[in-house]
């Protein structure tokens, strides 16, 4: 059996994830460039992505292992790859962008990219010992 593509379809001519998901390709820009910028450090970066929750669950997005990428770029600017815990998640389409606006709140980022990413696919492993402690997961 093949596995299916990004896009969709596999060489077997059949569905793949994307097919079945609600959400496309979600990209999420806030800030924006200036000159004058440089790296911003990762520590308020983090602290920034914790103030940000999946309203279906009590625990920030960053303890739950949703961040699967920060890169602080020596401009200022910032990207991010995030999942989601289902692809069916009712907010998708709007917890990228309270990523990048939650982010563009720290001094000195400038443009702010948050992309959605399902690939690799997320589990409960990725979950700090913080989040499942919270969750009542040992």
């Amino acid at each position: 059996m093949t596995a299916s593509t990004e896009s969709g379809a596999a060489s077997t001519g059949g569905p793949g994830l994307l097919d079945f998901m609600d959400v496309p390709d979600v990209v999420a820009y806030a800030g924006e460039a200036r000159d004058g910028l440089s790296e911003t450090p990762a520590e308020p970066l983090i602290a920034a992505m914790k103030t940000v929750y999946d309203p279906e669950i009590p625990v920030d997005i960053y303890e739950l292992g949703l961040i699967y990428r920060l890169e602080s770029k020596p401009n200022g600017d910032v990207e991010v790859d995030m999942t989601l815990t289902a692809p069916a998640c009712p907010v998708a389409g709007e917890l990228p962008q309270w990523v990048a606006d939650a982010l563009a709140t720290v001094e000195g980022t400038g443009l702010v990219t948050v992309q959605l990413v399902f690939e690799p696919m997320w589990t409960q492993e990725r979950m700090s010992d913080e989040a499942r402690l919270a969750l009542d997961m040992f």
